[in-house]
């Protein structure tokens, strides 16, 4: 039995289908958490035990992971609260469950830093591996899928590119850094919760097949959407104002803050690249073909419908 986490989020998603065509073979059944199961896709409801309640609940966890031999575990966003609370309160209960209920194996989404100088002041990185502690403490075989930034965070920047040929972060413009499209998350997901014969405890880094810096970004969206796009770095103390304008607690605002902070200070970089799926790595300018520019060319209605 295979339990998935967020299943409908921007990971499983993806991870859903993988697993619904290639348990079987592998003689796994499947379970997914969600906390509305309309939002599953039809096609998989009747292929899936579903629990309903939100993963981070003692009494929810408790029901998912019995039985369970291995668990997708993801915690959604919640820039309502502390990171603390955020990465860990929300996982506690969980950890409790895997160790009651015999978990075997889980495989959870985490951060590039472990063993940095930058680790310990990153913000929410420090909480999210603070977190991979927590469950690797559970009794449970645990891997850390350690991930850089997603490419698909440009998505929220669609608008901008489409009206002004601008995208915005904090990094320094030449500063090159590792990026992920999440369906190499997913794919990587699922190779390690269909093998049964790993162990102990330890991190597995998920990344494209090349560093690139704000300006390449630009360069190569410049090139796939056939129009310019130009880079635009923001302060530091512009992106607290704008996180506690849209109401974010005020110390996941800085969480949120230093992981920047700590990501422009080297905190991804120096990550060998090694394969752990099947399929090689999704290329950027791939990514941009295939994702970015059909959200940046549509309409703006069809875009904000999305």
């Amino acid at each position: 039995m295979i339990v998935i986490t967020a299943p409908t989020g921007n990971i499983g998603r993806r991870l859903l289908p993988l697993l619904v065509e290639a348990a079987p073979a592998h003689g796994e059944e499947l379970r997914v958490v969600v906390r509305d199961p309309a939002r599953l896709p039809e096609a998989v409801r009747g292929r899936v035990e579903v629990v309903t309640g939100s993963h981070g609940d003692a009494a929810t966890a408790e029901r998912a992971f019995v039985g369970a031999d291995a668990v997708f575990w993801l915690v959604p966003p919640d820039g309502s609260t502390t990171p603390e609370r955020a990465y860990s309160g929300f996982t506690r209960p969980a950890a409790r469950a895997f160790a009651a209920c015999g978990v075997g194996r889980v495989v959870g989404v985490s951060a590039l830093g472990r063993g940095t100088p930058q680790a310990a002041r990153a913000g929410l990185v420090t909480a999210s591996l603070a977190m991979d502690d927590l469950i690797a403490g559970s009794g449970a075989a645990y891997r850390a899928l350690a991930c850089p930034s997603f490419y698909e965070n440009l998505l929220e920047e669609a608008g901008s590119i489409r009206e002004h040929g601008v995208f915005t972060d904090t990094a320094a413009a030449d500063r090159p850094a590792p990026l992920v499209a999440v369906a190499d998350i997913a794919a990587t997901a699922a190779e390690l919760l269909l093998d049964r014969s790993w162990t102990g405890v330890g991190s597995v880094p998920v990344l494209g097949p090349q560093d690139l810096s704000p300006d390449d970004l630009a360069r190569i969206m410049t090139e796939q959407l056939g129009r310019p796009v130009r880079y635009r770095r923001q302060a530091l103390d512009e992106l607290r104002s704008a996180l506690l304008g849209h109401g974010l607690d005020a110390a996941f605002v800085e969480g949120m803050v230093a992981m920047k902070r700590a990501k422009d200070r080297g905190l991804d970089t120096g990550v060998e690249r090694s394969p752990h799926t099947g399929r090689p790595a999704t290329g950027f300018a791939q990514w941009c073909a295939r994702t970015l520019r059909p959200a940046v060319l549509a309409a703006p209605e069809a875009a904000d419908a999305r």
